[in-house]
């Protein structure tokens, strides 16, 4: 019988010193940890991936059996389980002796069973002996577990009873081939069955299903009251029950989508359910992958005992061990993540768990204590938004930095993931470990868009390819849905975010095709103006844009003919009660623009001014600021981005210009209620004098919503005029 062989080491969690990210700050370009990729096992002759055991010729030569031992020696040492009674030396019995033992079964029920043990053997006894012991060698899917402790696993997991009834065979196991076909079709042609629901008063739910004749039917009734019908692994369920003890309608609903593999949209994170999410993710996570290896570990035993069931087809593999992806924006947010895993997986061993701290978590943030809360959350410990790690488990152990072809949870930042799979050499690229890839979650969402966005969609953009390698799959073993392409219908996508932006919406719209379905959790919003604490005039001015891509242009002529020339009208007559101007702009490319035209026009040739990017070094931040408060600059050109990473808070500001509204509605607040508020509050500033306007339009309803309410902007939107003031 053949041993399953090992595929092609991949990309490892190696570490070498690159930077990535922004150029400076906060958001400058962190140093992190790039991986290398791995050096091949050697050539083969043929390819046989087998992950069980098969009938072995008798007639194979030294040489074959050589090479069946030297693909062993890779993953074992040279060490090899075999049957051998407690008398007699194993690697000198006759190997034909030995063959006949190992299929004879015990004569009597009295007789006691053999023992098994490791033998060490080296030079000839090995191939003597390689026949036997091949023929006795089970390999676990993780390669690392005797014969004996998988067995014994896949008894204590056959007693849970859920293997056939669960969500995870539902979705992947025992899909209709033509109910599944016709519902592909649906998702290729968008064709989909819409239906709302309300949660309490500020919630609302959008689920999407392909749209398929009555005759098929849907996937089924899917909806749950509680953690007890998800049917988890029995470990798992103790531990869930213990975490999630408080499950209101909407985590109820939130859960019931999730572990019933259909595509999630959830745009409301925040601090007070981050760790309920992570616990979730990872119990999500954790089942997945102990049901994905009870199904391979069963079919193995199955396979093994050879019931003579020749029809018998073990579809039960991708092309790659690698089934979840998550991604996430800091170290320390996978810190906290590691930590949820651990904690429910309760593993009796942790392989490299020390290198993992000192990597990745850092106690001394040295953050500054009037910082907000939800800045400290994100940045507080190891903010490097460069990393990527592998997950590998076993019955008993989890490793950390495994390899990425040998992990089960793979946790990246998209930077970190992205250098991985461009390399050094483009055109090598290697994206095969993300071809099965089961389960993507992309949490905080918000934060990956201050960094940088496009690395996120280029990594969803690359999972779930045909593989250029074998990467020693077993294809009699692949599911036929992976042979046919269509591993993406089956993907589930879980995207959570502090809220929703149009960036979020086009991965809605593009990479979330699962045949079970998509479901969208929306929020009712009172509107950040009503939570500014003082009274101040905000007025909001719409200009016309229908074409997204003539937006900046527009939104550009509207500020230059109808802002601009008050505001040089006010600094040119030195009018001192509307000095200290703050001009906020949402994006990098806009705030470069704008800053030319400041520097360059006539116009503005009179106008001193200042400007606080991203990018900018903290020395010129300092002499900015300064320079703002004492009136040398009448107006200060401040990025939404350099808010994100630094939350700076400014002094002097008498008047607020937002050339965009900020994605983020806290920002509004914070520019708003605290730059304004604190020189009312100091009384360096008459309120009188004090006003606000905000440019946006149509294209702008999302982050509208959350600034003015969701009961008054669609009355911004569609009134007549292009002026609304609030008080």
């Amino acid at each position: 019988m053949a041993p399953f062989r090992r595929g092609k080491p991949g990309p490892r969690n190696g570490y070498t010193a690159v930077r990535g990210g922004f150029k400076s700050g906060r958001g400058g370009r962190r140093g992190g940890f790039q991986g290398t990729t791995g050096t091949n096992a050697g050539p083969r002759k043929d390819f046989q991936s087998s992950r069980i055991e098969k009938t072995v010729n008798n007639q194979s030569n030294g040489s074959d059996v050589a090479s069946e031992i030297g693909s062993l020696n890779g993953e074992s040492d040279g060490q090899l389980t075999i049957e051998a009674s407690p008398e007699s030396d194993v690697a000198t019995e006759n190997p034909y002796t030995v063959l006949l033992q190992s299929l004879n079964p015990a004569t009597s029920l009295g007789e006691p069973k053999r023992k098994r043990r490791k033998i060490k053997q080296t030079g000839a006894a090995k191939l003597a002996s390689s026949t036997s012991g091949i023929l006795d060698v089970l390999h676990d899917v993780e390669g690392e577990e005797s014969p004996s402790e998988e067995d014994n696993e896949v008894q204590s997991d056959a007693d849970d009873g859920l293997e056939d009834h669960d969500l995870f065979t539902r979705h992947f196991v025992d899909q209709d081939e033509l109910a599944a076909t016709q519902r592909i079709q649906a998702v290729n042609e968008d064709q989909w069955v819409v239906e709302k629901t309300t949660t309490g008063s500020s919630w609302s739910s959008t689920l999407r299903s392909p749209s398929i004749s009555k005759a098929t039917g849907v996937l089924g009734d899917r909806k749950m009251t509680g953690i007890k019908d998800v049917k988890l692994k029995p470990k798992l369920e103790r531990t869930a029950e213990r975490l999630l003890t408080k499950a209101d309608d909407l985590l109820c609903q939130l859960t019931s989508s999730v572990f019933s593999y259909q595509d999630v949209l959830f745009s409301a994170r925040s601090l007070n359910n981050a760790e309920t999410i992570r616990t979730l993710v990872s119990l999500h996570a954790l089942n997945h992958v102990f049901r994905t290896r009870d199904k391979v570990l069963k079919n193995n035993a199955r396979l093994s005992r050879n019931d003579g069931d020749e029809d018998f087809e073990a579809r039960d593999q991708g092309f790659t061990r690698p089934k979840v992806l998550i991604l996430m924006p800091t170290r320390q947010s996978c810190v906290k993540m590691v930590n949820v895993i651990t904690t429910i997986s309760e593993p009796e061993q942790q392989e490299n768990k020390k290198r993992f701290q000192d990597s990745y978590a850092r106690v001394d943030d040295n953050l500054s204590p009037d910082k907000p809360e939800d800045f400290k959350d994100l940045f507080g410990g190891n903010d490097d938004d460069m990393f990527r790690l592998g997950l590998k488990f076993t019955r008993k152990t989890v490793k950390f930095f495994s390899q990425f072809y040998s992990s089960d949870i793979i946790l990246a930042s998209p930077l970190g993931l992205r250098t991985a799979l461009e390399g050094d050499n483009k055109k090598k690229q290697d994206y095969d470990f993300l071809s099965s890839i089961e389960v993507v979650v992309v949490d905080q969402s918000e934060a990956l868009l201050m960094q940088n966005w496009e690395h996120v969609e280029y990594v969803l953009e690359h999972l779930n390819l045909q593989p250029r390698e074998a990467h020693g799959c077993d294809f009699s073993r692949v599911r036929p849905w992976y042979l046919d392409g269509h591993t993406k219908y089956y993907r589930q996508t879980v995207l959570f975010s502090a809220f929703n932006f149009p960036s979020l919406n086009k991965l809605y719209t593009r990479h979330m095709l699962n045949i079970a379905g998509k479901i969208k959790f929306s929020k009712s919003y009172d509107g950040a103006i009503m939570d500014i604490g003082i009274p101040i005039r905000q007025t909001f001015s719409r200009f016309d844009s229908v074409d997204p891509s003539l937006e900046p242009d527009n939104r550009f002529d509207y500020f230059v003919n109808g802002v601009l020339p008050s505001l040089v009208r006010t600094v040119s007559h030195g009018a001192g009660g509307h000095m200290g101007i703050l001009l906020f702009v949402p994006l990098y490319a806009e705030f470069v623009r704008l800053r030319n035209y400041f520097a360059s026009s006539s116009s503005t040739q009179h106008v001193s001014f200042g400007s606080i990017s991203e990018y900018t070094q903290p020395k010129e931040v300092a002499r900015a600021r300064s320079h703002f408060l004492t009136g040398r600059h009448s107006i200060l050109l401040y990025t939404e981005r350099a808010h994100h990473f630094r939350r700076y808070r400014l002094k002097g500001v008498k008047k607020v210009i937002l050339y965009g509204l900020p994605e983020n509605s806290l920002f509004y607040q914070e520019i708003v209620g605290g730059f304004l508020g604190s020189g009312i509050a100091e009384a360096k500033v008459d309120s009188r004098h004090v006003n606000v306007r905000c440019l946006f339009s149509k294209l702008d309803l999302l982050k509208l919503e959350r600034v003015v309410g969701t009961k008054r902007y669609l009355s911004l939107l569609s009134e007549k005029g292009d002026t609304f003031e609030f008080t």
